[in-house]
């Protein structure tokens, strides 16, 4: 046996023999470090990608949030024939690499690390996580409408998925693991630690909630965080753009119920036209290469009209909470850009192409935040607070939490995110009425979700008998 096997098993027979505590503070402290150097080496290349894909090659600067430096961007296209063939050939190339070399890297990510906690924790390659982290970093940063979140679930998912391929951890233990890298990549790439743990607990059922994760989440993204943090910074990502809020009219929450029925609607929308592009491509002639590289171009043709839909969108989002920023975008293009963004991921990310789709949920409830404001702004309705900043902040949680199905993480996220606890009330009104719509429907932005504890151990059962 090779010497390297060898320890593993080792090393694997130490730690499935050892209690709960031991275990789980061995297991939790080491896929949290991965997780956070993997995230750290996914938002490098992310960064290097963009500077020299739409920046240097097409003279555009994506304005950036707080947390990544709060640089404004360019105030308009220097080269804007560059646009569109960068964003077509960023996309070209990263679903050549996918369909080349991990076919399971298409897509945003998220949904193939919780089909893996479902079905097998093992089966995620070594190889699929350096993929996904290297086409990502092309898709957005050539400006493809996609988050960061995605990989980095998928890296850190990827490692405890190797874990338990190595130490042959038990199939429970293994699916934990899987788990604990989703909510550990994702807490540690937005700095929000705390909602990254009750996520690993929450994202894997709609209506349900996983308890042998949350207590090892928190030892995981802690540790996750730490080592983003202590390499990146400890910045929130979007600064404290509420940090001055303060709930002392309960009345405004009237606001929130409003608030809280247009992001449902919205983020409806958003999975129904995000998975609706997935199954018309599937459709239409030409190759997994090709339909990804369209998708790409005519993204970087809409980024000519709404430059706010090209890449992340956090630095627009980060415009969008401060009044004088937020005014100075056209109120059409504040009404147009959740739908506009809605359009531009699903071009990029559902035609074939590799990103996450959770910060562009965040961007998509930002500006449903922002639209409400400026609406109610211009209509001189009483009772509205003076900035956007809290709209912003309530949107983001009340559009993805509700279509995601983890309103809890979510909100803790998105609080941790923005330094804004103080708006947490508005959110749990806006987040419960979005949460309560959504689950009239049986939609939800990631597929791979089980309904609960119960159906997903029925899944697994049938499926031992079957084999």
């Amino acid at each position: 046996m090779p010497r390297g096997r060898a320890a593993d098993r080792g090393i694997g027979v130490f730690i499935r023999r050892s209690g709960y505590l031991r275990k789980w503070l061995i297991l939790g402290v080491t896929i949290g470090v991965i997780a956070g150097l993997g995230a750290v080496v996914f938002y490098l290349a992310l960064d290097y990608s963009g500077r020299f894909l739409l920046g240097y090659l097409g003279g555009y600067d994506i304005p950036k949030p707080a947390g990544d430096g709060g640089d404004p961007g360019s105030p308009g296209f220097e080269r804007p024939w560059a646009i569109p063939l960068i964003a077509c050939g960023g996309a070209l190339v990263s679903a050549w690499l996918v369909a080349r070399f991990a076919p399971e890297a298409e897509g945003h990510g998220t949904d193939s690390a919780i089909e893996a906690v479902h079905t097998d924790p093992r089966a995620i390659r070594a190889r699929a996580i350096v993929v996904k982290t290297i086409t990502s970093a092309l898709t957005i940063g050539s400006g493809g409408s996609a988050g960061r979140e995605g990989p980095a679930a998928q890296i850190s998912a990827g490692f405890g998925s190797i874990l338990a391929r190595r130490l042959d951890l038990s199939y429970e233990d293994g699916r934990v693991a899987v788990s604990l890298g989703i909510g550990a990549g994702i807490g540690s790439i937005f700095g929000a630690p705390l909602g990254g743990a009750v996520l690993a607990a929450s994202i894997v059922y709609r209506e349900d909630f996983d308890y042998r994760a949350l207590i090892p989440g928190f030892i995981t993204s802690a540790t996750a965080y730490a080592v983003f943090g202590s390499i990146l910074g400890f910045e929130p990502l979007f600064g404290y753009v509420a940090a001055d809020f303060r709930f002392d009219h309960p009345l405004d929450l009237g606001w929130f119920v409003v608030l809280g029925v247009v992001a449902a609607g919205v983020g409806w929308l958003y999975a129904r036209v995000f998975y609706g592009t997935v199954a018309l491509t599937a459709k239409l002639p030409g190759g997994t290469v090709i339909k990804p590289a369209l998708g790409g171009l005519a993204v970087g043709l809409l980024g000519l009209a709404i430059p706010q839909i090209l890449a992340s969108g956090y630095g627009w989002a980060q415009k969008a909470a401060a009044t004088d920023t937020l005014m100075a975008i056209p109120l059409w293009i504040v009404l147009l850009l959740p739908f506009a963004k809605i359009l531009a991921t699903s071009l990029s990310i559902g035609t074939g192409g590799s990103g996450g789709i959770f910060g562009p949920g965040v961007v998509i409830g930002a500006f449903v935040g922002a639209a409400v404001w400026r609406l109610g702004e211009l209509a001189g309705a009483p009772g509205l607070p003076d900035g956007p900043a809290v709209f912003v902040v309530v949107g983001m949680v009340a559009c993805f939490g509700s279509v995601a199905h983890a309103p809890l993480a979510v909100m803790i996220m998105v609080a941790e995110m923005t330094g804004s606890f103080s708006v947490v009330p508005c959110a749990m009104v806006a987040v419960g009425v979005a949460y309560l719509l959504i689950t009239r429907t049986d939609v939800s932005i990631y597929r791979a979700q089980r309904r609960n504890r119960e159906t997903a151990d029925a899944e697994r059962r049938a499926r031992a008998e079957d084999s």
